[in-house]
């Protein structure tokens, strides 16, 4: 009896997980082919005016990486545009490479030298703050130091944020991947990014859970920028790029999603080392330094992705658990024809999240063992990060704006 009532509940348990992979696929599949692709010719357009924009390009010891990234910004055919490079504390060359190139471009090129961190400020965010206070533009772009652009992007993502009113416009990078294990792991990262937000919904402001900002490619109308206080309110926050996302939606203010593939070329680092090592930093302020959160995120991870795997064998279970993995496989090929991550790397994604349950026991470790995150050569204080990191504030702060203006009228 006991056994049959097993078996009855597993079942079940099996069939509502394949319905839930089911209806979040069908949804990608239908969905995804809808956001814009601005790598097409009907992009390849110049924006209406013309409007200001300056890059800014935050750096500290990116010397392998810097120049590559300066000289591919220095190809963009829109010429209305201010490169901004920020060199933050750097220990190595990259200050006095940043300074050839602003004496060789002069005009097209300003460097900003830090030297020493302001209170209450990660290095980044303090970095991207002071290249807004000393520049003039109508959009600004936050990207990163090992980031490649194509010559035609700017151009094209103007474009479309001018013709969309966007005040916020997030274009997906597309990552270089250079090893098996790289594809792996980042094969299943573009998988669990399809749980966490819906690109084609970010657009809606009636989808206030989804929200998105990318760090390779983040462009802003400044006024809005302004409008929600700048960067000071994200002063202390990790994940600088997710949470402008997460504030202009708070705000209600026009977000724009693009895919532009091949334009926006990150290598996020190097090998599966180098990926755990990057997401020690960041995964663990996801949300928002809570343990049980963390925990339960690698619960689901092996509910959802691990256990299905296993209900195969078990003839009770196997047909909704191939429901499963041929959602799962769906998933990885929708996603690839975007992202350009071989859908292949799907027959291994159990192995990408094992590597991902890894790397969020280590953050969650690490980042206790540490009393905080440590990153370039600086501690941040658990203590003050979990002040600053918490997604509600944005929702909070921005009702309280709403009040304020209805007060007002």
């Amino acid at each position: 009896m006991i056994g049959s009532q097993l078996r009855d509940w597993a079942e079940l348990v099996a069939w509502c997980i394949a319905g839930v992979w089911g209806i979040r696929v069908t949804d990608l599949v239908k969905n995804l082919p809808t956001l814009p692709d601005l790598s097409q010719q009907e992009w390849d357009v110049a924006p209406v005016g013309l409007p200001s924009l300056v890059v800014v390009v935050p750096a500290r010891d990116e010397a392998e990486h810097i120049a590559a990234t300066m000289d591919a910004l220095l190809m963009s055919d829109y010429r209305n545009l201010l490169i901004v490079a920020v060199d933050d504390r750097s220990t190595d060359a990259t200050g006095e490479i940043l300074d050839g190139y602003a004496a060789l471009y002069a005009g097209r090129v300003k460097v900003i030298h830090v030297t020493e961190l302001a209170d209450g400020w990660l290095g980044k965010t303090f970095a991207m703050q002071l290249a807004m206070e000393q520049t003039e533009s109508e959009y600004l772009l936050f990207t990163d130091a090992d980031v490649l652009l194509s010559p035609s992007i700017l151009r094209r993502a103007l474009a479309y944020a001018e013709e969309t009113e966007a005040a916020h416009l997030v274009v997906m990078p597309t990552m270089q991947v250079k090893s098996r294990g790289e594809g792996i792991v980042l094969g299943f990262f573009q998988i669990l990014g399809m749980w966490a937000t819906r690109p084609w919904r970010v657009p809606d402001p009636k989808a206030k859970r989804d929200s998105l900002g990318v760090g390779a490619f983040n462009m802003v109308r400044r006024d809005a920028l302004m409008e929600i206080g700048g960067l000071e309110p994200q002063r202390f926050v990790v994940l600088e790029d997710i949470t402008l996302g997460r504030r202009f939606k708070a705000a209600g203010l026009p977000q724009r999603v693009a895919f532009a593939p091949l334009q926006v070329l990150v290598h996020w680092a190097s090998g599966v080392q180098g990926l755990v090592r990057t997401m020690t930093k960041n995964i663990f302020s996801g949300v928002n330094f809570n343990p049980l959160l963390m925990l339960g995120a690698c619960l689901w991870i092996v509910v959802f992705c691990l256990a299905p795997l296993a209900g195969i064998v078990w003839w009770t279970t196997t047909l909704p658990c191939l429901v499963v993995m041929c959602t799962i496989t769906m998933a990885y090929r929708t996603m690839g024809e975007v992202s350009r991550i071989d859908a292949r790397y799907g027959w291994l994604y159990p192995l990408g999240a094992v590597a991902f349950i890894y790397a969020m026991v280590r953050s969650m470790l690490v980042v206790f063992w540490q009393g905080g995150v440590q990153w370039r050569g600086t501690l941040y204080p658990l203590r003050e990060l979990r002040r600053h990191n918490s997604p509600m504030q944005w929702e909070r702060a921005a009702a309280r704006a709403r009040k304020l203006e209805r007060m007002k009228e």
